[in-house]
């Protein structure tokens, strides 16, 4: 049955339910009588007022919006898992186009609006007439809908529809296949509350404050009072008194001119002030009101005095996983119950896509990735593509921890260990020059990771130099000059700054890397003391060092580029500056690779061993062209908490105590100690 304009359906639904009459009339009757639902500011509220309140219109716009642009998709359960349903009749029309004059966004979130406002959203279910697939949905008018609960002959109860369009003489009533009903909150079957009914109260008061906020700059932003006369005046002589007074002082645009009283007359103000009344506080307040009807968080409706960095995130998650999640689920069952066949429910449902929602910052994500990948149950591929990238070739491989092997193995970690024992065995090797060969697999990883970050700042710096230190804006009168110079070091200190471009980039980078590297470091540095390296796990330390070597990493560009900018020549520091970011892309990646695989593999198992019980630590150096001062470091024992090399101290390189001697800048725990070092630490049995 479709809408039709049936006119006999009004005469039976006028005869199916009570009259409206003087003492018992309908609700509508009352609203528009009254001018809108009752309530104590005296103001009308309706669904149309309502939306005019600005927190109210925030919490529903968050909400809708939220709900109509997630993603909403079939699924077909597998033996195993599920797949997404492209071909199912549903799919297009509820991810991309109900209808052929909106998209699934703005259907959904005009459902979901009327939900809130009415307590109700109902959608036209239009099917094709021979095979009874659904083909389009078109949303319904909820204040032309009404809902009744109709008994079948099997006992059961079903929803009827009367839809009621005197505007565009469309009479109807409808089955329950021909309506998508959702119901809002508190659903009994036939619709749930109108928040804006319950919440009228609370909406009058904050359209009383707007409305007493715009009327007190309409009378010039002040109170109310009188004019008093020493004389009695007639009837006459006060209605023109105060026409001329309103005349000269009413309004915004008459702001502030002079008033002249002739013959005695007064002004006395008897209103209160705005402070007096709480005007602000009170406006405030209602925007935290709102918050709660609506289940939102204050800051998701602008309200952002108890707002930090770190708790958003959080009440962002509570937001998806409680307030919108209820809606969410509204949704899906109704399209379980009341679009799919009973036949078909057991095979295909319906589910919104929150990842978008849930994402974490850069680190958090990547951190995250690292010990999928790392576990096995992440491939790259699977990576790349909630990063929204493309697959690449060969990255659909799972990798495993060298330990990690089926149950039932050997208690020495099965073969894949046993061979690697062999093979260092009969190859003769020191096991620390196993350590020394992982560092150096991964230093191409790190230079080419550190050749994308100088790249960044070339270009980012590059920026700032056009915008601040071009040639043609240093003048000569040295202030013009003075400022670029500043405008260019504030630039940096935005671009360095921890929440920074380079830093976001380096974190992004250098955390799953270096996590991975520390896995690696860890099997070896368990070999070398017989330790399970199952119970190592390295991944909280190599996000700490990350951490650390970022905001190092950070300090050290700002401070080269800002002593450059500060003391070069004016007309030398741009071409200084950019001197300095070309020897950061061509020799900074190869250095930071050489310092960092030594330092890192070095510091990875330093951290190994203190986990496995190691006391003490010894220095090896390598090689024949070992300098002096590796040399005196050579053999040298110290206990695995306490420094080779403490702050401060100096290192003689020749034996006569004649040489230049080497001052540590930090306590040395491990090497490298300078430029080119390759030495290594061993355990001490």
């Amino acid at each position: 049955m479709g809408l039709l304009r049936d006119a006999a359906a009004v005469v039976q639904y006028a005869k199916s339910g009570p009259l409206s009459g003087v003492a018992t009339p309908e609700k509508w009757v009352v609203d528009w009588v009254t001018g809108g639902l009752e309530n104590s500011a005296g103001i009308r509220v309706d669904q149309e007022t309502a939306m005019m309140y600005a927190p109210y219109f925030a919490g529903v716009r968050v909400i809708s919006e939220d709900v109509g642009g997630l993603p909403l998709l079939m699924y077909e359960r597998l033996a195993r898992g599920r797949e997404r349903a492209p071909k199912h009749p549903l799919y297009e029309l509820l991810h991309d186009a109900p209808n052929d004059m909106m998209g699934a966004l703005a259907f959904r979130e005009n459902l979901t609006a009327h939900c809130m406002n009415w307590g109700r959203g109902a959608a036209y279910v239009v099917t094709h007439p021979r095979t009874g697939v659904i083909e389009e949905l078109w949303p319904l008018r909820p204040d032309r809908l009404h809902v009744r609960a109709r008994r079948m002959g099997n006992g059961r109860f079903e929803r009827w529809y009367q839809y009621l369009d005197d505007v565009n003489g469309i009479y109807s009533n409808l089955a329950p296949g021909e309506v998508l009903f959702i119901g809002g909150v508190g659903d009994n079957g036939l619709g749930g509350h109108s928040i804006i009914e319950l919440a009228a109260n609370s909406i009058g008061l904050g359209l009383a404050t707007e409305h007493y906020g715009a009327k007190t700059f309409d009378n010039n932003s002040a109170p109310g009072g009188v004019l008093t006369h020493p004389d009695i005046v007639s009837d006459e002589a006060r209605k023109r008194m105060r026409a001329d007074w309103e005349n000269l002082h009413r309004g915004i645009s008459r702001a502030g001119l002079m008033a002249i009283l002739e013959e005695g007359v007064t002004w006395q103000n008897i209103g209160l002030p705005n402070d007096a009344n709480q005007f602000l506080e009170t406006r405030k307040l209602q925007v935290t009101d709102m918050s709660r009807w609506l289940r939102l968080p204050p800051h998701m409706i602008g309200d952002l005095d108890r707002a930090t960095f770190s708790n958003i995130e959080q009440q962002q998650q509570d937001y998806v996983s409680m307030a919108l999640a209820s809606w969410l689920t509204r949704w899906e069952q109704a399209i379980v119950t009341q679009l799919l066949l009973p036949e078909e429910r057991a095979t295909y449902f319906p589910e919104h896509l929150v990842d978008a929602l849930l994402r974490g910052d850069t680190a958090a994500r990547y951190a995250a990735y690292a010990i999928g990948r790392q576990w096995g149950w992440l491939s790259a591929n699977d990576i790349r593509e909630r990063e929204n990238m493309n697959a690449v070739d060969g990255g659909d491989e799972y990798l495993v921890p060298l330990n990690m092997v089926p149950a039932g193995s050997s208690s020495d970690g099965g073969p894949a260990r046993s061979i690697v024992r062999l093979a260092r065995r009969m190859i003769g090797r020191q096991p620390w020059q196993a350590r020394a060969n992982v560092s150096a697999t991964w230093a191409p990883k790190i230079a080419a990771a550190d050749q994308r970050v100088a790249d960044l700042e070339a270009e980012e710096v590059g920026k700032l130099v056009d915008a601040h230190l071009a040639v043609d804006e240093l003048g000569d009168d040295g202030g013009r000059g003075r400022r670029t110079i500043a405008g260019f070091v504030a630039g940096l200190q935005s671009l360095y700054a921890d929440d920074g471009p380079v830093g976001e980039l380096m974190r992004s980078l250098w955390l799953p890397l270096f996590t991975e590297f520390a896995a690696d470091v860890a099997v070896q540095a368990a070999e070398e003391v017989g330790h399970d390296d199952e119970d190592l796990d390295l991944s909280v330390w190599a996000r700490a060092y990350v951490v650390s070597q970022t905001a190092y990493r950070l300090a050290s560009s700002f401070g080269q580029l800002r002593k450059i900018a500060q003391d070069a020549e004016r007309d030398q520091v741009a071409s200084e500056i950019v001197a300095r970011l070309t020897r950061f892309q061509e020799e900074r990646p190869e250095t930071v690779a050489q310092w960092q695989g030594n330092q890192f593999g070095n510091a990875a198992a330093r951290e190994a061993w203190k986990d496995a019980g190691v006391r003490s630590l010894k220095w090896v150096t390598q090689g024949s062209k070992t300098c002096p001062y590796c040399k005196k470091l050579d053999g040298a024992t110290t206990p695995i908490e306490d420094p080779f090399i403490g702050k401060g101290d100096a290192i003689d390189g020749d034996g006569d105590g004649d040489g230049e001697k080497l001052v540590a800048k930090r306590n040395t725990f491990h090497p490298p100690v300078h430029v080119g070092c390759d030495c290594q630490v061993v355990p001490v049995p």
